[in-house]
């Protein structure tokens, strides 16, 4: 089936942004399924407010504004729209995902299962902090991304075992985005923040550093930046014993990942052997949440994104610091190929 994920950009202040976003939000096939999923997770956890403003007012306050656009935009109270989108004690499903660091370049396949991708590319410009470029998902978070400093960052699902109060990967991302200049910012931020389950987070940027951060309600272990690759298991000595009982999959494309490694590859081969199923690291386990959704290489010097969707993709290349400049995007969708399955259809191409 043909799938397509929109691109979305703005230069709007955070309250209109959110205001934009949920006024879209509101035609997209996904949005019905926010709504039952919010339906249940209301009675299945419980977000504190309070602790959730007091974080977002240190790092990020603006964020609030653009929560508080989202809200008015879909008739949701804020307080359901921080529950629902907000990332703070939300619930997560397992995914796999892969990501190797060249030197310059952040490089990432997004593994799981179509049925709550929420299919959106954005490019977003705030008033104050960093502009960046990824992925988004629960529609304020970001799966994998590159700011106008050139740090690139993505996630990892490592365990959900015994969850604890915190944040969950989308905002987690987002917060580093539009917050942290370089690996070292991005360090600290981690660092400090409360992690809700245990992730991966692997980071780059322009300097040609690059670091993986584990994380979870447990502690923080960080790696030096010989470590230029990445999948869905804790590295550590120290953190092992937090890892799932089942690690063959992402231990074999952990060996996938150092055998396609280089430090001279150029982005197009760089997205080749991450996106093209002849090199085993792309998936097309849709089904168990193992599915390539889409690829992306950040070059983080030059400020270019080379996208694709699905496995063997051709890449559409935006250059991110034109757009900076004023240029606008000329592409409104990334199309791509992935299997028929069912709870994708809110992506599928109409014809």
């Amino acid at each position: 089936m043909q799938i397509s994920v929109d691109v979305l950009e703005s230069r709007a202040d955070p309250y209109t942004f959110g205001f934009n976003q949920g006024i879209r939000l509101q035609s997209m096939p996904v949005f019905n399924k926010h709504r039952k999923r919010c339906k249940k997770s209301i009675r299945s956890y419980t977000t504190d407010l309070q602790e959730y403003t007091d974080w977002i007012k240190q790092i990020k306050p603006d964020l609030l504004d653009e929560l508080r656009g989202l809200s008015d935009a879909i008739g949701w109270k804020t307080e359901d729209v921080i529950h629902e989108y907000g990332g703070f004690q939300s619930s997560w499903v397992k995914s796999g995902c892969s990501a190797m660091m060249p030197p310059g370049q952040y490089v990432r396949n997004y593994d799981y299962h179509p049925k709550t991708y929420d299919g959106r590319f954005v490019l977003y410009q705030p008033n104050s902090g960093y502009a960046h470029i990824g992925f988004a998902q629960r529609v304020i978070g970001r799966m994998d991304g590159m700011n106008s400093e050139g740090l690139g960052v993505g996630y990892h699902f490592v365990n959900r075992l015994r969850p604890e109060k915190g944040f969950i990967c989308t905002t987690v991302t987002r917060l580093i985005l539009e917050t942290c200049k370089d690996v070292d910012e991005a360090t600290a931020l981690l660092s400090s923040l409360p992690h809700r389950f245990a992730f991966n987070y692997s980071l780059a940027d322009a300097s040609g550093r690059s670091v993986v951060i584990e994380t979870s309600s447990k502690g923080v272990h960080v790696h030096d930046e010989t470590l230029r690759i990445c999948s869905n298991h804790f590295f550590s000595v120290e953190k092992e014993h937090e890892n799932r009982n089942f690690l063959t999959e992402t231990k074999e494309r952990y060996e996938k990942l150092q055998q396609q490694y280089q430090e001279d590859l150029s982005p197009l081969q760089a997205f080749t052997r991450i996106n093209h199923l002849d090199f085993g690291i792309a998936k097309t386990d849709y089904k168990n949440s193992a599915g390539t959704i889409h690829s992306a290489v950040y070059d983080l010097r030059h400020l270019k994104v080379y996208a694709g969707i699905g496995t063997d993709a051709k890449p559409v290349v935006i250059n991110f610091k034109q757009w900076l400049s004023g240029t606008p995007v000329y592409y409104s969708k990334l199309k791509g190929v992935i299997p028929e399955i069912e709870g994708a259809e809110h992506l599928e191409v109409q014809t």
